[in-house]
């Protein structure tokens, strides 16, 4: 009953991917993504810089 495969069983390999030609609508998908991605980059480094907004910390209730 004892079988000499022990252990798990490797993954068969992947076949490697397809380098796909990219046109000119892909290419300015691409490039439109970067620039939201730098805008969204410097807008967070610019609210990074300033404290919470409106924000007064632990709000307590009326009760005493």
């Amino acid at each position: 009953m004892s079988s000499r495969e022990g252990g798990k069983k490797k993954p068969l390999k992947a076949p490697k991917k397809q380098s796909k030609e990219m046109d000119e609508d892909d290419v300015a998908f691409k490039q439109k993504q970067k620039d939201d991605q730098k805008a969204m980059d410097a807008l967070k480094t610019k609210a990074s810089g300033k404290g919470p907004l409106g924000s007064s910390g632990i709000k307590k209730s009326g009760k005493k």
